[in-house]
Order: structure tokens, then sequence, then C-alpha cells
């Protein structure tokens, strides 16, 4: 049983790494498990999800649904899991995600509250869009050169 649990915390440790690693944009359950498995771990896709759901309920992870598909995508929110407090930015063409995290925020949700009765809950969502690299990249292909 011992062997069992060490075996756990293990995944649990490298699950948790690699989302850090990652912190800049979002990762696929099947993303974890391929990294998983370079690390020489064999784990349950059961095994990730749950542990994903803990950490999206502990607010370590933000969980969205992903543009291109129907699943599940994550996102490492930090320890103090303060990215439920913004929005944020994500490339539709290279998956790069902004966080929104700036004064603009307090104003807009003020403005949302005092204009207009209502209270925002970020929960860390998403706008869609284009990055501004992928634009500049975008434009030059068009360019006749």
């Amino acid at each position: 049983m011992a062997r069992s649990e060490s075996y756990s915390t293990r995944a649990r440790t490298e699950i948790l790494n690699y989302l850090k690693q990652n912190w800049s944009g979002t990762v696929s359950v099947g993303d974890i498990l391929q990294y998983l498995q370079d690390q020489g771990l064999s784990v349950n896709r059961t095994t990730v999800y749950r542990y994903l759901d803990k950490l999206w309920t502990d607010h370590t992870v933000l969980k969205y649904a992903d543009s291109t598909c129907e699943k599940a995508v994550y996102q490492f929110a930090g320890e103090d899991g303060h990215c439920a407090e913004h929005l944020h930015l994500k490339c539709r063409k290279c998956g790069k995600l902004i966080h929104l995290d700036c004064g603009f925020m307090d104003e807009f949700r003020n403005h949302i509250r005092q204009h207009h009765s209502f209270e925002l809950q970020c929960d860390g969502n998403i706008l869609y869009g284009i990055c501004d690299q992928c634009r500049v990249a975008a434009e030059n292909t068009r360019q006749p050169g």
C-alpha cells in the first residue's frame, strides 16, 4: 500500500511540475499523459482527471473549454490561485495565453458594478483573438517581398 501512495505522490508532483513548466499556455490531459509516459510513469487517465479536478477546486489550475475541440484544457494559475480574478487573452493561432491582470480590470469591474449593477466574476475566462507576434507574421506573409 505504501508503494501506491508514493507512486501517486510522484505522479501528482510530476503533473504539477508539468503544469508549472507550461504556465504560459494550456495543456490537455493527453499532453499530461504523454509527459508522464516520457518520465517513465504509467498513470491512469482517470487519475489525472481526478487530480486536475482537485487542483481546479483549489484554484491552483484553471480549466477551459478548448476552442478547437470539445475537450478541456488546463493552465497553472499559481500557488495563490489569483488567475480566477482576471480575464485572459488567448491567441487562436499559437495558443499563447496572456493574463489581463492590470489596473484596467479594476476600472472595468467598478464600471460594470456602478453603471450596470452587475458583479463581474471572471473565474479565469478567456477572450480570443490574435497575438501581436502572429498578427505581424500574418501581415509579413501577405506583403509582396
